[in-house]
């Protein structure tokens, strides 16, 4: 038996490896507006948060030159960055299992919407989700607490009388407090790209190592 009836996961390091496409598209970005090149091998500083943000916050642009590093890095990742991307080992399994059991399953990422679609396409598991629920270009609809309930009632719910029955998978504090603050569970994937730290100290206590650790928290 289903323990949620709408299970909402992350893309990026929940269920596919992309930290490649996504800093080689920030590197395109950055280097194309002629700016120093930060470093980039925390992946936890831009891997879960909102593109824009990580141009204000990581790179300390301007918000002219913000706008024009998301324009830029979208145009290289379109063409370039979505394809290096790969499925976590096991997560297929995980996905298919939940959809014999009657969940509904949507991506819920902070990613473009198109973009977040086209990947799921090219990952082979475009079948396994009801919905793929991403952000706007403009920045309308970009973090989790809008994200959440977005996709609950892409998938047919009422977020209101529906979030004791919905749950957020994902590998980042974001993730986390996207889910506290609509007061959704929240289940932390230890083998992703964020910190455990983070997500425990935005008040997350269950975790899952591996994606086949997903299913006994899922599935009861």
């Amino acid at each position: 038996m289903i323990k949620y009836k709408y299970v909402l996961f992350d893309l990026d390091g929940t269920i596919s490896e992309s930290a490649g496409g996504i800093r080689n598209s920030l590197e395109h970005a950055i280097t194309a507006l002629g700016k120093p090149l930060p470093n980039l091998d925390d992946y936890t500083l831009y891997i879960g948060p909102p593109l824009i943000d990580t141009f204000r916050n990581v790179c300390h642009f301007s918000e002219e030159d913000c706008q024009k590093g998301v324009e830029l890095y979208r145009s290289f990742y379109d063409e370039k960055g979505k394809y290096i991307n790969n499925l976590y080992d096991g997560i297929k399994a995980v996905l298919i299992k939940l959809k014999e059991n009657g969940a509904k399953i949507a991506v819920c990422s902070s990613k473009y919407e198109k973009f977040a679609e086209e990947i799921v396409k090219n990952l082979g598991v475009s079948d396994c989700f009801d919905a793929v629920c991403g952000s706007t270009l403009d920045g309308s609809r970009k973090d989790k607490k809008d994200l959440i309930p977005y996709a609950v009632k892409t998938l047919g719910g009422d977020f209101n009388s529906d979030k004791e029955n919905t749950v957020m998978l994902g590998d980042t504090y974001f993730d986390a407090r996207g889910a506290r603050q609509c007061g959704v569970d929240f289940i932390g994937v230890e083998y992703g790209y964020g910190s455990i730290q983070a997500m425990k100290d935005e008040g997350s206590e269950v975790f899952a190592k591996t994606p086949a650790d997903l299913l006994p928290l899922l599935i009861g």
